[in-house]
């Protein structure tokens, strides 16, 4: 059994195919909400077997319409609820094991959106999403290294392995420390 991370799919919203980088450039690479979500479900399935564990930090659908796609998706999964999960609670208890607000794994937080700077310091990391293409900064406007952002324009659209964070993260720290 594998662990895996992801945020921010928006499974069913077609106006995540039209945001743009800082530069102008298209953040996915989809026309229309279709291909979009069909690419998201192949790449979460090429990768995620039934019997691993997903944390989903955070807006999975834009409407309840778009929920049953997460029957589609393979894996045991968690939701921490980002600011577009606003449906009730039954609403989501199908498709997922549990619902939560955070999670610490392993002395990562888990979080949506990211937690202040001030309360980081109690744990390695905090893991979250919600900033898409963008990364949480520091005042010099270099990258802060307590972060790290698991939303699909970062993780080459896929969940991303427990692994492969935990193996950044100590990088990052390593950084940190130097």
């Amino acid at each position: 059994m594998n662990t895996f991370l992801t945020s921010d799919t928006h499974f069913g919203d077609a106006g995540v195919c039209q945001f743009l980088n800082e530069d102008g450039t298209k953040m996915r690479p989809w026309d229309n909400v279709g291909e979009m979500d069909e690419a998201l479900v192949k790449n979460w399935n090429d990768l995620v077997g039934p019997k691993d564990k997903v944390y989903h930090l955070g807006d999975v659908v834009m409407n309840r319409r778009a929920l049953p796609i997460m029957k589609r998706l393979n894996g045991d999964k968690v939701l921490i609820q980002g600011n577009h999960d606003i449906f009730k609670l039954r609403d989501y208890a199908p498709y997922f094991r549990d619902v939560r607000a955070y999670h610490v794994l392993h002395r990562m937080l888990l979080s949506h959106i990211p937690v202040h700077p001030n309360s980081v310091g109690r744990f390695s990391c905090n893991i979250h999403g919600h900033l898409h293409s963008r990364k949480v900064m520091t005042l010099q406007g270099d990258p802060d290294l307590c972060y790290l952002n698991v939303c699909v324009e970062q993780t080459n659209f896929r969940p991303v392995s427990l692994d492969e964070v935990e193996k950044t993260v100590l990088d990052q720290l390593a950084l940190r420390n130097a």
